[in-house]
C-alpha cells in the first residue's frame, strides 16, 4: 500500500514536473497583466520627456544645455520635492517651449505618439491654453495648434482645456469656457474642461459659477480635487456636477465624502507616482486605491506628468502590481471604469472594450 502511495506520487510529481517545463508559457500565459492602457489624467507641459524637448527645442530654435544632467534638472520633478506648489513649478521649462503654434502643435503629437509606443490605446491630454499666450497666440490659437497636432497622431486621443486657479484670470478661465463650448466634439478633439493649479492655495469651493457655466453649455469636466486640499473639494466639485476628479486620493479622510463619491458613481483618476512626489501621500504603504477599489468606488490609474516624474502608465501598473499586489482581474476593472468614464463616443468606447479584451 506504501508502495502504491509512492509510486502515485512519482507519477503526479512527474506530471507537474512537464506541466511545468511544458507549461511555463501557459503558466504565464494564465497569469496576463495589462500591456494596453488608457491614460485619462495626463498634462501635456508635465508629459514632456528630456528628449522630446530636444526636439521641441531644435525645431524652435531655442537654445538648451549640453549637459545631460542638466538637462534633466531642468525637466524633472527634484529628489527632495516638498509639496505640489514646488512641484508646480517644474513646468515652466516646458511651457517655453510650448509658445508657438508649430511648438505646441508638434508636443501633442510628440506626446501622443510617446505614449501609443508605450502601450496606451486611449489618452485624453489636457492644458491649459491660457498658459500659451506669452509668445502673441490667443488662447484660440492655442486650441487650433492642439487640435493639429492631435489630427497627426494615431493614438485614438482627446482634449481636455484646463481653467487654472489663481488671482486675476477670471477673464482668462471664462474664455477658456467659452472656446470649449465653441471647440467642443464628442470625439477626436475638445471634449471637456478641467480646472488644475495650487487646489489649497485656491479653493475649489471658489470656481462655482465657473462650472455652473460649464454646466449650463453642456460641456463635460473633471475637477482637480482632494489631492492638495482636502475631501471637501471632492465634495464641492461632486457638488458643482463633476462625475470625474482628477486625484481625490485624500478622500479617505472623511468616510461621508467617500461614501457619497461611490453613490454617485464618480470616478477618481488616481496617480500614485505623482502622489508620492507631490507628498499628497506621505506614507505610501497606505496609499488607499486598492482600498478604494474593494469599497467599490471607480478608480483609474494615470500617470498624470510622465516626464516631469520620470514614469509610464505601464511603470504605474508594476508599481501598483509589486507594492499593492494588483491581479489582472482588478486591472481589467480598473481599465474597465477608464473606458466607462472616458470623455469619448460609444463606438470608440466598444473598441477599447474589444481591444482590452472587456
Amino acid at each position: 500500500m506504501r508502495r502504491f502511495k509512492y509510486g502515485a506520487l512519482l507519477a503526479a510529481f512527474a506530471l507537474l514536473l512537464t506541466g511545468c517545463a511544458g507549461g511555463a508559457e501557459s503558466q504565464t500565459d494564465s497569469v496576463r497583466y495589462a500591456d494596453k492602457y488608457i491614460d485619462l489624467h495626463l498634462h501635456l507641459d508635465g508629459s514632456v520627456t528630456v528628449d522630446i524637448a530636444k526636439k521641441l527645442a531644435e525645431m524652435q530654435g531655442i537654445a538648451l544645455p549640453a549637459d545631460e544632467k542638466e538637462l534633466e534638472s531642468m525637466f524633472t520633478v527634484p529628489a527632495d520635492c516638498t509639496d505640489l506648489n514646488d512641484f508646480l513649478a517644474c513646468f515652466d521649462k516646458p511651457l517655453s517651449l510650448m509658445q508657438t503654434p508649430e511648438g505646441l502643435s508638434e508636443s501633442v503629437y510628440l506626446v501622443a505618439e510617446n505614449i501609443r509606443s508605450q502601450g496606451v490605446i486611449y489618452a485624453e491630454i489636457r492644458y491649459a491654453p491660457q498658459l500659451h499666450t506669452s509668445n502673441g497666440m490667443t488662447q484660440e490659437d492655442a486650441i487650433k495648434a492642439a487640435l493639429d497636432g492631435l489630427k497627426r497622431t494615431q493614438l485614438k486621443a482627446n482634449l481636455i482645456l484646463c481653467c487654472m486657479r489663481g488671482e486675476g484670470n477670471d477673464a482668462a478661465n471664462d474664455e477658456t469656457v467659452e472656446l470649449a463650448k465653441k471647440y467642443l466634439v464628442e470625439d477626436g478633439g475638445v471634449v471637456a474642461i478641467d480646472i488644475a493649479g495650487a487646489e489649497a492655495l485656491y479653493p475649489t469651493e471658489n470656481y462655482e459659477a465657473l462650472f455652473a457655466k460649464a454646466s449650463e453649455y453642456g460641456i463635460p469636466f473633471t475637477i482637480h480635487a482632494g489631492e492638495a486640499d482636502g475631501p471637501q473639494s471632492v465634495a464641492d466639485a461632486i457638488r458643482f456636477g463633476a462625475n470625474r476628479i482628477g486625484h481625490g486620493v485624500r478622500i479617505f479622510e472623511d468616510p461621508e465624502v467617500a461614501e457619497l463619491v461611490k453613490e454617485k458613481g464618480v470616478t477618481l483618476e488616481m496617480c500614485p507616482t505623482s502622489n508620492r512626489q507631490t507628498h499628497a501621500v506621505d506614507d505610501m504603504t497606505k496609499y488607499p486605491f486598492t482600498d478604494y477599489l474593494s469599497q467599490g468606488i471607480r478608480v483609474t490609474l494615470n500617470t498624470d506628468d510622465m516626464g516631469i516624474e520620470q514614469t509610464t502608465l505601464a511603470d504605474e501598473f508594476r508599481y501598483m502590481e509589486k507594492n499593492f499586489a494588483l491581479t489582472p482581474e482588478q486591472e481589467k476593472l480598473i481599465l474597465g471604469n477608464a473606458v466607462d468614464a472616458a470623455f469619448t463616443s460609444e463606438t470608440v468606447k466598444k473598441e477599447l472594450r474589444e481591444q482590452l479584451g472587456l
